[in-house]
């Protein structure tokens, strides 16, 4: 990577005035250990692991912008105040290099200061290994934790929420041939290229824990193995029952932790006990025909195991039931596992069913899909710029969530229970008053305003809430159920 110290310093002095809103969060020393647990060259260059850093939460945040035209957005914003011309980024941006004159025209560094050429992005970001966004996450989570350890837990258990969704991508045959396509049993050669994201997650204030991008055809449970590597004990994992599997359970119980998840059909339980009305102990014994292919192996695991089901029904629909490995009703009691919600005396919902705050990573995916515009606005088309795209996106949520619990906290309100498209709208209305500020007003004035703006867009919290299933017109109006909504409109 080349060295040069003029475009350094115009750089470094862009990057710590883009972001003023997360600077307390995303902080170069954050970067840095981060790298260090990576084991990836952190780098002296303008282009070093902390810059490239930058720049995927900044395009994340500009999705209009080219990755170069991050750089001259800001460089621009700030060119138009008084006084720039004397001040000191003003002075280095617009001056004149030192040393040799007549550079060749493909030299990557360009003419002026603030400028970046696309090939020296490309190679520079080559170097950047996925395992960086990787301990990236996992040391903002520790922070996140040692901050807001009341976030986290609920009761002993530390809270998380497991799922996967898609990703589709453009119609470049690079993309369609790492990433493939969901033929849903029909060929076509302008099928759109999809991925798979899974992600494991804070339940009580959505932040991502971990997460992978892989191809489609990838099985969920065999992206789960990995991301449940590194459970700590009193975990307490809510999973779609899409990730049903006998390995996967057991992985979860060898470290000390916990499932939940809902019963699948056809699977043969042995009642040994009775707990209560709609609670009971069963035993597990799988025969190798309920094994699917690319799902962890059956080598070395016991041939049966102990797990407890609670049954309950939602008028409206069918009857269901919660599979989990925490025996002990007193550690979790059945109406604390299945009820909908709780009012106090003036009506307002202060708490849900624990297994039903498993759709809390539904509404994640929705924001960060929909909301922050992470699909249909990717510009890359290679995998690698691809897997850097989604890893700016979902750094960048996280350090949105993060400022809403921050809000919730200061003002004795669930995060929950605030809005992420108006605090990610307060964001961009700030941005200029925080790019033009000094330091000392950011922290004393702009800060706390913007924290108390967050706070003010609330919706409510209403778990077990549905409308009539419109569009399956499949099913006769006499089978025709109802389905949980994100939305009353619907």
């Amino acid at each position: 990577m080349f060295r040069d110290e003029p475009r350094l310093k115009v750089w470094e002095q862009i990057r710590q005035q883009d972001l003023p809103a997360f600077s307390r969060l995303l902080t170069c020393e954050t970067l840095v250990e981060a790298a260090q647990r990576a084991g990836v060259r952190v780098g002296g260059g303008p282009l070093s692991v902390v810059m490239l850093a930058w720049l995927a939460v900044s395009s994340a945040l500009h999705a209009g912008q080219n990755f170069s035209g991050v750089l001259t957005l800001t460089l621009k914003l700030l060119s138009d105040q008084p006084g720039w011309s004397e001040s000191s980024l003003g002075r280095r941006s617009s001056g004149s290099r030192k040393g040799k004159k007549h550079r060749s025209k493909h030299d990557p560094r360009g003419k002026s200061l603030a400028s970046l050429s696309e090939e020296a992005f490309v190679q520079a970001r080559q170097r950047m290994p996925l395992s960086f966004w990787t301990w990236l996450l996992i040391v903002l989570g520790e922070r996140f934790q040692a901050a807001h350890p009341d976030r986290v837990r609920w009761k002993k258990f530390r809270l998380l929420m497991l799922d996967g969704t898609h990703l589709e991508l453009e119609r470049d045959q690079r993309l369609v041939q790492h990433f493939g396509t969901a033929h849903n049993g029909k060929k076509s050669r302008n099928a759109h290229a999809q991925g798979r994201l899974v992600m494991l997650a804070l339940a009580q204030g959505r932040i991502p824990w971990r997460y992978e991008l892989t191809p489609w055809k990838e099985h969920e449970q065999t992206i789960a193995h990995r991301l449940l590597a590194d459970l700590q004990p009193s975990d307490l994992v809510l999973m779609d029952r899409g990730f049903w599997s006998y390995g996967l359970f057991w992985q979860v119980a060898q470290a000390g932790s916990f499932f939940a998840i809902r019963l699948r059909r056809k699977i043969p339980l042995k009642t040994t006990g009775k707990l209560g009305a709609g609670d009971r102990l069963v035993t597990w014994r799988p025969t190798k025909k309920s094994s699917r292919k690319g799902i962890m192996p059956w080598t070395g695991l016991p041939r049966e195991m102990k797990l407890r089901v609670v049954e309950y029904k939602i008028p409206g629909f069918r009857a269901s039931a919660v599979v989990t490995n925490v025996l002990d009703p007193a550690a979790i009691s059945r109406p604390e596992w299945i009820r909908l919600a709780t009012q106090d005396r003036a009506g307002r919902v202060i708490d849900g069913g624990l297994y039903h705050r498993r759709w809390e990573i539904e509404t994640l995916f929705h924001e960060l899909k929909v909301g922050q515009g992470l699909e249909g606005h990717l510009r890359g088309r290679t995998p690698e710029s691809i897997h850097f795209e989604v890893a700016g996106h979902v750094v960048l949520y996280l350090l949105t969530r993060w400022l809403m619990v921050e809000a919730a906290a200061q003002h004795g309100l669930n995060p929950l229970e605030l809005s992420f498209t108006q605090a990610k709208r307060e964001l961009d209305d700030i941005r200029y008053a925080l790019l033009t500020a000094t330091p000392q007003r950011i922290a004393q004035v702009l800060l706390p305003r913007l924290l108390q703006r967050i706070a003010e867009h609330r919706i409510p919290f209403r778990p077990g809430r549905n409308f009539p299933r419109i569009k399956d017109t499949y099913r006769t109006q006499k089978y025709r159920t109802n389905c949980k909504s994100g939305t009353a409109k619907a």
